[in-house]
């Protein structure tokens, strides 16, 4: 019997999408106390619109992450008008897209989503080990 992974293309959204959840998982499982990642401030800066709010220290992040897992899995793209913010610059350079092809559009999007779940994956996998690195354990 194939493995989960195994009946998906590497590039295929839905691992992409499965691997993220699963390494939201055992962020989750690996992290015990959340509140010692509270002030602990983050190595890399996310492309956030409100850096200082959203994204300011690892708890930030963790919670951050989690939230969107939840979101994925499921599937309620619904989000709090507050934290979603009328960005006109980006539907201004998103607007020549609307002219083009659907599939063009389409395949556009897939990659977008694509290369943002791996990213988030990465970005949960090292928080995770920079909780262990905290607690003194060693990978």
């Amino acid at each position: 019997m194939q493995s989960a992974e195994a009946k998906f293309n590497k590039n295929s959204l839905l691992l992409a999408l499965k691997r993220y959840s699963s390494a939201v998982s055992d962020m989750e499982q690996t992290i015990l106390l959340p509140s010692l990642l509270r002030d602990v401030p983050s190595d890399e800066m996310w492309e956030c619109e409100a850096a200082e709010e959203s994204c300011r220290d690892l708890y930030s992040n963790y919670l951050m992450l989690k939230a969107i897992r939840n979101t994925v899995e499921s599937s309620m793209g619904l989000l709090d008008a507050h934290k979603v913010k009328n960005n006109t610059a980006l539907n201004k350079t998103l607007e020549p897209l609307l002219d083009t092809n659907p599939e063009a559009l389409f395949c556009f999007h897939m990659r977008g989503l694509f290369s943002v779940m791996s990213d988030l994956t990465k970005k949960t996998q090292s928080l995770t080990e920079k909780y262990m690195d905290i607690i003194g354990v060693a990978n």
